[in-house]
């Protein structure tokens, strides 16, 4: 199914809805019951980013166009391993933020 269909399945089921079914409030009790939804943990996620920077570090620590890139940043020299250093840090931080743009469209 896409998009398309799900507009006319949607109006289909709303044609056919004749109300909520009458259940004598059994409903309403089971969710009185239900117990709490509980918290997630958030921990998972940055640990799991905290490892994913540093498996990053230290992939690519043995490079050398990298650290040559970082002594010209610093030093205020406008290199071509400088400028390639902002180009990768700008498309990564592009390609990050097209990542999460089309993953909370999906929800």
């Amino acid at each position: 199914m896409n998009e398309s269909h799900d507009d006319t399945i949607e109006a289909l089921l709303r044609q056919q809805f004749d109300g909520p079914v009458a259940d004598d409030g059994f409903s309403d009790r089971v969710m009185q019951h239900l117990p709490t939804r509980r918290r997630r943990a958030s921990w998972p996620l940055w640990m799991g980013t905290l490892l994913g920077i540093a498996a990053c570090w230290i992939c690519i620590d043995s490079v050398p166009l990298l650290h040559a890139g970082w002594r010209d940043w610093l030093a205020g020299e406008p290199s071509m391993s400088a400028i390639g250093m902002w180009v990768m840090m700008a498309a990564m931080s592009l390609l990050a933020l097209m990542w999460s743009m089309a993953e909370s469209s999906n929800r």
